[in-house]
This record gives C-alpha cells, sequence and structure tokens, in this order.
C-alpha cells in the first residue's frame, strides 16, 4: 500500500522513463509520503509487443480484401511475426546482443513496407556498426506492425503519442469528451487492464497523472474515467507540462467528472497540501495553483501561503518501481541527434530552474517554469549524479534544461573531473560566445557529448526579433568550437517566423548549408513557427505583424491560429527545406543550387558563399583575459634538464613531457621557468576547488621573473594551451 500513485499515461518514450514521476517520487522521499509511480505506456507496449500481444493484433477481425497491400501482406506474415517478437524486444532491450547477426543477415525478420527505405540504407548508415544497423531493422520490423495497427485495430496508436490530435489545441472540451464516452479502443484495454493491476496492489488514496504532452491527453482521461467507476473513493489529480502550458484558462466543469484537481507550474507543494487535506482531512484546506469543482464551477485556488521550495531542497529523483532494464532503445532515422533520443537510457535532471535568458519572443517566457530562474549548486547536482548512478547502475545522463548555464556547466565538468567520475552527459544550450575552445574542450573532458541549441532562423534581423541574443557569426564561432573538441553539434531550425520574407528563408537555408558544409554542424531539424498563448507574439500579435485567429477558451488553449500579415504560405518550404537538411547532414549535395530542392521558383541567396567560412577566421587566442579561471589538466609530466650548446644560445633549459591520452606533448623551457610552471602545475591540480586567475598567476610569476605576458603567450605554452594542457575559462 502506498499513499500517492504517480503515473505517466501511454505513450512519451520507448527508451528511456519520462522523468517527472521521479522528479515527484523523490520530492516525497524527503517529506516521508510514500507513493509509488508507474510509466503505464511502457507497460502497454511490452503488453502489446509480445507473442500474446501480437495474436490479439492478428486475432482481430479485418476485411481482408479491402484493407491495403502492405496489410495484407503483414497478416499473410502473421506466423513469422508471432514467432520473432519475443527475441527482438529482448535484443531492443539490451539482453540478446547475439541475435544482431541473424537480423543482419537480412533473411530472420519479417519484411513490410518500412524495409522499401531500405535502398537509401547504405547511404544513410554506412558507416553504422552491426549492433546498431539490427536495431535500425528492428525498429522497421516494429513499425511495420505499428502501420498494420493504425490500418486496421487502432488509428490513434503511435509509439510516443496516443490520440495526439486531441489534445492538441482543444479549445473546446466535446471531441475529447464524445470520445471518452465510446467504448474503450483495443489500446485502452492493454492499458486498463495492467492499471486495474496496480490499483489493487497499490491501493493509493489519491492517484497523481503527470500530462507531459498532448499524446498523453486521452490515455490519461480514459485511466480516470475508470478509476471513478471502479474505485470511486480514490481520488485523481493532474499536473505536468500539458496542463501547465495548455489548461490555465480552463472553465468546463466536465472536465471535473474526470479529475478532482488540476495543479500548475511546480508540483512539490500543490501535491503536498492536496495529500496533507486528504491524509487529515482539513475543514479548511490550503491549494497551491489548484483547479477543482466548488459549487458546482471551476474555481482556481491559491490560498497557501506556503512558498515553492528551494531546487535544493527537492530531493534527487527516485526512478525506483520503473523498469529501467525493459526499456527498448530504437533507431528510427538518419539523425545522430534522434538516435540521443531514442537509443540508450538516460537519467534525467535539471541544472536549473528555468531560463536564465528569458527573451525569446516565440518561447513561453511568461510562465513559471521559463520565468522563475534558479539555478542548482555544481556539488548537489553531481551528488545528485553520484546517486543516480548507484539507484540505476546508468551512468549517462540527459540535462533537460531550456538552456543550460554555461557558468553552471563549467562548474559541474570541473566537480566531475574532481571527483574522478566517468560520465556521458548531453544538454540544451544557447550558443552563448561564452563558449569558448577551452570551456568546449573542458566539457568533453567531463562527459559531455553532445549539444541541441536553438539557430532558429539563421538571419541576424530575425534573431533580433526574436531577441535570441546571439548572431549567425556567434552562432558558427560557437558550433566550430564543440565540433573540434569532439562535441556533436545539433541546431533547431524555424521558418515562418512573423514578418519573415521568402528571402530570408532562403538566405536562412544557405547559412545552415554552409555550416554543415564547414562541418560545424552535424545534426539540425527545421520546424515551422507556432504562436503560443504565452509567448511574447501571442500576447501582443500586433507588434510581429500577425492576427490571431481567437475561438472561446473553455478547455485547451496554447497554439493559436493565426495570419501573417505578409501573405506568404510558408508551409511549402516546409518538404524542400527538410529534403536538403536530410542530404547535408550526410555530407552530400552541397554543390546543388538551392533551387533544386524546391518545385517551384525561388529568389537566389543573397548570401556570400563564403560567408560562414569568413565567420572563423577571426581568432582571439592572443587576448589577455585577467578574471578568467586557470584549469591545469594533467599531472603526467617529466621534466628532464638538458644542457644547449648553440651559437644562438648556450646553456641549461629543461624539456617537458606531457604524456596525454592520445598523444605526448614535449615543449622546452627555460629552467628556472620549467620550475615555476612545475609547481603551478603542483599546486593547481584539478581536483584543487579553487582555480587562479590568470591575474593571479601574472602577479606570482612577476615576482621571479618579468614580462608574464610575454612567457604566456610563447610558442610552448601554446602548445599546451592546444593539447588542453592549460585552459582559460
Amino acid at each position: 500500500m502506498k499513499d500517492l500513485l504517480l503515473i505517466t499515461p501511454p505513450f512519451t518514450q520507448l527508451n528511456t522513463p519520462y522523468p517527472a514521476t521521479a522528479y515527484i517520487k523523490g520530492f516525497l522521499n524527503t517529506k516521508n509520503i510514500s507513493s509509488y509511480q508507474l510509466d503505464l505506456g511502457i507497460d502497454v507496449i511490452l503488453e502489446l509487443f509480445s507473442k500474446e500481444g501480437i495474436q490479439k493484433v492478428f486475432d482481430q477481425k479485418i476485411d481482408l480484401p479491402a484493407v491495403s497491400e502492405n496489410a495484407q501482406r503483414i497478416f499473410a506474415l502473421r506466423e513469422e511475426y508471432i514467432k520473432t517478437i519475443d527475441q527482438v524486444i529482448p535484443f531492443l532491450q539490451g539482453k540478446n546482443p547475439t541475435l544482431a547477426r541473424q537480423i543482419c543477415s537480412m533473411n530472420f525478420l519479417p519484411e513490410a513496407s518500412r524495409f522499401n527505405q531500405l535502398d537509401d540504407m547504405e547511404f544513410a548508415f554506412g558507416n553504422m556498426g552491426l549492433q546498431d544497423k539490427a536495431k535500425h531493422l528492428a525498429t522497421l520490423y516494429l513499425e511495420d506492425i505499428s502501420d498494420y495497427i493504425v490500418e486496421n485495430i487502432d488509428a490513434d496508436f503511435g509509439f510516443s503519442r496516443y490520440a495526439e490530435r486531441l489534445g492538441k489545441s482543444a479549445n473546446s472540451f466535446d471531441e475529447l469528451y464524445w470520445r471518452l464516452s465510446e467504448q474503450p479502443t483495443f489500446i485502452d484495454r492493454f492499458t486498463l487492464q495492467i492499471l486495474h493491476e496496480k490499483i489493487k496492489t497499490v491501493q493509493p488514496k489519491l492517484v497523481c497523472f503527470s500530462i507531459p504532452f498532448p499524446g498523453n491527453l486521452y490515455s490519461g482521461f480514459r485511466c480516470a474515467q475508470w478509476i471513478k467507476k471502479n474505485f470511486p473513493h480514490i481520488k485523481i489529480a493532474m499536473g505536468g507540462g500539458f496542463p501547465n502550458t495548455e489548461l490555465r484558462e480552463i472553465k468546463d466543469t466536465r472536465v471535473f467528472e474526470f479529475f478532482d484537481f488540476i495543479t500548475l507550474d511546480d508540483g512539490e507543494v500543490p501535491l503536498e497540501l492536496l495529500y496533507e487535506n486528504l491524509i487529515h482531512s482539513n475543514q479548511n484546506p490550503e491549494y497551491k495553483r489548484t483547479f477543482l469543482i466548488e459549487n458546482q464551477k471551476v474555481v482556481y485556488k491559491n490560498n497557501s501561503k506556503q512558498h515553492d521550495y528551494k531546487q535544493a531542497d527537492i530531493g534527487t529523483p527516485d526512478y525506483t518501481d520503473l523498469k529501467l532494464d525493459q526499456y527498448i532503445s530504437v533507431i528510427e532515422i538518419a539523425n545522430p541527434m534522434h538516435s540521443l533520443w531514442s537509443d540508450g537510457r538516460w537519467n534525467k535532471l535539471t541544472m536549473a530552474h528555468g531560463c536564465y535568458w528569458g527573451k525569446c519572443t516565440f518561447c513561453d517566457i511568461s510562465l513559471d517554469y521559463i520565468k522563475i530562474y534558479e539555478p542548482v549548486s555544481a556539488k548537489i547536482l553531481v551528488d545528485r549524479m553520484e546517486e543516480l548512478i548507484r539507484t540505476t547502475g546508468e551512468t549517462g545522463f540527459h540535462f533537460v534544461d531550456e538552456a543550460a548555464p554555461p557558468a553552471l556547466m563549467r562548474e559541474v565538468a570541473l566537480e566531475i573531473l574532481r571527483r574522478n567520475l566517468v560520465v556521458t552527459w548531453w544538454t540544451n544550450i544557447r550558443f552563448e560566445k561564452s563558449f569558448t575552445r577551452d570551456l568546449c574542450y573542458l566539457l568533453k573532458l567531463s562527459g559531455c557529448v553532445a549539444v541541441s541549441g536553438g539557430l532558429e532562423v539563421a538571419s541576424d534581423r530575425l534573431l533580433k526579433l526574436i531577441e535570441k541574443g546571439v548572431s549567425v557569426e556567434q552562432v558558427a564561432q560557437v558550433t566550430r568550437n564543440f565540433t573540434e573538441a569532439g562535441i556533436m553539434v545539433h541546431a533547431y531550425l524555424m521558418y515562418g517566423y512573423p514578418t519573415q520574407t521568402v528571402q530570408e528563408t532562403i538566405d536562412s537555408l544557405e547559412m545552415v548549408r554552409q555550416m554543415f558544409e564547414m562541418g560545424i554542424l552535424q545534426s539540425g531539424f527545421w520546424h515551422q513557427f507556432a504562436m503560443t498563448a504565452h509567448s511574447p507574439v501571442g500576447m501582443n500579435p500586433g507588434d510581429f505583424g500577425v492576427v490571431p485567429l481567437q475561438q472561446d477558451i473553455l478547455f485547451a488553449n496554447n497554439d493559436i491560429d493565426f495570419q501573417d500579415t505578409t501573405g506568404i504560405d510558408h508551409n511549402k518550404f516546409s518538404f524542400g527545406l527538410k529534403k536538403s537538411l536530410f542530404n547535408y547532414m550526410h555530407g552530400v549535395n552541397f554543390e546543388l543550387p538551392l533551387q533544386e530542392w524546391f518545385d517551384f521558383k525561388i529568389p537566389g541567396t543573397t548570401i556570400h558563399p563564403d560567408y560562414i567560412h569568413d565567420c572563423l577566421l577571426e581568432d582571439g587566442q592572443f587576448t589577455f583575459k585577467a578574471n578568467s579561471k586557470i584549469v591545469f589538466l594533467t599531472k603526467n609530466v617529466i621534466a628532464e634538464n638538458r644542457i644547449k650548446n648553440k651559437k644562438k644560445y648556450c646553456g641549461t633549459y629543461t624539456l617537458l613531457t606531457f604524456h596525454l591520452k592520445t598523444n605526448i606533448v614535449k615543449v622546452e623551457l627555460e629552467q628556472d621557468k620549467a620550475e615555476w610552471l612545475m609547481a603551478t602545475l603542483e599546486e593547481n591540480t584539478i581536483e584543487s576547488s579553487k582555480k587562479p586567475t590568470l591575474q593571479q598567476l601574472k602577479t606570482q610569476f612577476e615576482e621571479s621573473f618579468e614580462d608574464f605576458e610575454l612567457f604566456w603567450f610563447s610558442k610552448p605554452i601554446q602548445q599546451l594551451k592546444e593539447n588542453g594542457v592549460i585552459l582559460s575559462l
């Protein structure tokens, strides 16, 4: 028995649990409130994609002559699917790696229409290893089954969403309410059976649904409906990303036939108060940011004076109860960043609550989850990392920040190195000029493998209108720094921003083409601008040249339909932008004119063909920044005193040999200066909590020598900097 049951309804991700319930459970542990968490999505997938589940799929009656040729083929091969499914799923869970050879033999898995794309497989996955190739083939196999389910059994099914359309900007509750009045679907029956078993086992007093996305909404309501019918004494609450953004203006009382409470923004205090009210039957209950029914009307209660908890006090996420070893790694498409999202298990953490920038005009910066910025100290973050490694056995971390702060990333990296931890991590950033070569190298050494950031519209005019706080030139330099450090860079790209012209779209594509051709971007994704209710564009559309198409809001309100005063149909650019990007990501067809990607006339680009190349020419390595922190990253130094006898120089010198992981660096210094450097290295090891500034080093150096700048920018020291022995941060 547990007091609270925390549920993520189907579906989010196959490879790793969505972290919201783990965050809440970690907090509840600090308050000694008992809870159990459940990812219904992975449980349903594992039941559905099993021998018994696939048998049920093919037992569903279909009109065979009326279905597509692809569905006919899958049905004809049904015995092969039933035979192989219980081998494929464990393989994708990492439990049967030897099956990869059989899968790659191309005579093991039944193949339907998804395998038609294999003509391009060598192009897309030519350098892929055996295991990854087998994962991709197994993913196509699952997608074939999914196509069959969608066509013949349940049109709303999807691996990472369910009935998503019902939750997208559903200003009215009517359609969703009508769907819930119908009998449960084929997928619902799997969901509700698992839910029934968990309710009987856990016997909760309060069930809390985390609804992160529109694709979780229908299943959340279906589960709540079932609980109300079968366990009417259990109270039910909803929170998460979807209500936080979409349900802030909810008025429809019918929603509360399913849920007793809907909470907004940070869930810790609202849930703690709901628990207190429930357990102690308070006569005058207090609430924090909570919708409920009172006198047959929807009311918003925020009568508690209790402040939200500081990020340092909410505990470490707790993944207990979740089936961490049963998540499925898939490789769907040839996008290196997408493979991080869908392949492998990641512990999810947040470096900071909110966004330190908080100005982008397309973003929901008026909402607390972005506008209230509060970083967590590096020590606490790495403490949490170590605790999660102990409890989950996983050393991979995805920091799910809106934009991780560069200064905090630096401190986290230093703390990881100080503790000698071996971890792999990635996060979302802004392309800040703070990401110097040295900082990027430090992040790499600490285990950072990838970053994603918003280039958005690669146009300086529009970046200024967006208030992104970066320029194309700056983005180019930062992505170069990450790439040279060996960190993969993914760019979020946008088209159709208000007032964007056709010329700016084409010029933006040319900028992106050049960045991929220069090798400073490895991954990207174009998405069309969407106007949201809580962004500056949504709140002040007239300032951005758009006219909103308003509707009465009784249920959800986030995405707003609008007309751009330019009158441009941005939809028509979608295919060409995405097709060109697919080619650029694979390093081909840079030489093709941009017109080749579009089946309608476009203007020629106005961007000089060497624009990005020229952006990368500037080099500030000889700039003296007195307040920069200096980090010494090696102890493996051998000093050998020698004598040089040449016309130009005669005397003693010291040969310093640095044994780095992948190479050896040798430099020659005057003996006394070599001794000073060795002592400085010894005094300022990576384990030292304090790092000297460049000014402090200058002061120490000039106690014994003259002209520190001449020494600091000398060829030997430059060599040490270039090889990462000395970092200036």
